[in-house]
């Protein structure tokens, strides 16, 4: 090539200095990788030779790239490190490298089974998350273990990174969260489950600790959301942003029978549906505004939507609570140490146990409990509180109910207030669903 065509290609290029040739077409593809719990790590990891473990294939593997799941179950019986302690904490598997994707084969079960790992006695990560931009899909998480009574609990998925993406996972029967964001910003969890964990061996009571999934991050750590997710019969809460100093946002996310034991109705810890902030019971000047909106919560042992001693006003908006032990408590504290109410509440539904509690101090207008509406089954199209749990579309997005619709001569149609989210007819409708 002569040397003017090539000046001419760098220049063409916009490389920074002379010396730098850009070629088009250079950069190298993304590439996919197979792992098989038949697989071999000595293999190529390609479709016909994949690789055994996520280990060798995050080893493989590169940003841009995928790792795809096929069926079977990967089963744990060590951790990556050994215990230096009782109280130390070790991961079954950590994912450092940002930018790859990990997700199952589409249409084949993938299972994480963490229940082998008996030996380990201190506290276990399943899944370490420390990368950002990666996204994990489709996979079942379960077995997550306490070996011992020293610890409050462990985790199915720890998160430590910034802007990785958690979708279509079932994160169940852990001895801890399901999956917990404890620190990076602008995660999002879409689509997933968390149910059925249990911590038996909590240092602080059996139960204390197991929430479907929690986000306890620092300051300046924004942009972190649940979308789409479901949470039920936990021992602890469905979704806790206790000591969150940046601000959550929830949304269109289910909770119900938080509290019991798993499957049974045998009280075990807090069991609110959404516990939104609070520091631990003292007032803090860092505190911050959670939002939680188009949810639903029923038959939590405790509150449906809970304000847990939170120092702001949180926004709740557009919410179903039906028959929690109380559908709204919004019990804040000021600066002072006080007991207040605080909350931002509109076009909310409360109907079933006892409606509200801590609200003089909160906004509170357009909901149905200071409105002029008669609360009655018949303004649903159904109350049934059986099926939340039934498949989710081919999508992940949520199964598609008639309970705690509004049913079509509901005098709850069209009774709320513009607060920014999409409503039809000539003003948003009370409750997490809009009617066509």
């Amino acid at each position: 090539m002569k040397l003017r065509t090539v000046l001419a290609l760098v220049a063409a290029a916009g490389a920074a200095s002379v010396g730098t040739l850009v070629v088009a077409g250079s950069a190298s593809a993304a590439t996919t990788y197979y792992v098989s719990p038949s697989g071999s790590d000595s293999a190529a990891g390609t479709s016909a030779a994949p690789f055994k473990t996520i280990a060798k294939a995050q080893t493989a593997a590169a940003s841009g790239d995928t790792v795809y799941f096929r069926a079977g179950t990967y089963s744990y019986t060590a951790a990556t490190t050994s215990c230096s302690s009782q109280t130390a904490v070790v991961d079954a598997i950590t994912l450092s490298k940002s930018g790859i994707t990990y997700a199952n084969y589409p249409a084949e079960k993938v299972q994480f089974n963490f229940s082998g790992m008996t030996g380990v006695n201190c506290r276990i990560k399943g899944f370490d998350v420390t990368g950002s931009s990666i996204t994990l899909r489709g996979f079942e998480i379960t077995g997550v273990r306490q070996n011992n009574s020293l610890n409050h609990e462990s985790w199915g998925v720890w998160i430590s990174g910034s802007s990785n993406t958690f979708d279509k996972l079932n994160t169940h029967n852990n001895m801890g969260p399901g999956l917990f964001i404890a620190n990076g910003g602008n995660n999002l969890v879409l689509n997933s489950d968390s149910h059925d964990n249990y911590d038996p061996y909590s240092s602080s009571g059996a139960g204390t600790n197991a929430d479907g999934f929690g986000a306890h991050i620092p300051a300046g750590k924004s942009g972190n959301v649940f979308r789409g997710c479901r949470a039920w019969w936990n021992t602890d809460d469905g979704f806790d942003l206790i000591n969150a100093y940046s601000s959550v946002t929830i949304e269109n996310s289910w909770a119900w029978r938080n509290g019991y034991l798993p499957q049974t109705t045998t009280a075990a810890q807090d069991g609110n549906g959404f516990k939104m902030g609070g520091y631990g019971g003292v007032y803090v000047s860092g505190g911050v505004k959670h939002t939680v909106r188009n949810s639903v919560a029923f038959l939590n042992r405790s509150a449906g939507f809970y304000a847990n001693h939170h120092t702001v006003a949180n926004d709740y908006f557009n919410n179903t609570s039906y028959s929690n032990g109380t559908d709204y408590n919004m019990l804040g504290i000021n600066s002072s140490g006080s007991a207040v109410g605080l909350g931002n509440l509109r076009n909310n539904i409360a109907y079933g146990g006892t409606l509200t509690g801590n609200m003089s101090g909160t906004s509170a207008s357009y909901n149905s409990w200071n409105l002029s509406v008669t609360m009655s089954n018949s303004q649903f199209q159904s109350v049934t509180t059986t099926g939340w749990e039934v498949s989710r579309q081919s999508d992940g997005s949520l199964p598609v109910l008639t309970s705690l619709h509004l049913a079509s001569g509901s005098t709850l149609i069209d009774k709320g207030t513009n607060v920014g989210l999409p409503y039809n007819g000539s003003a948003p409708d009370l409750g997490a669903f809009e009617t066509s």
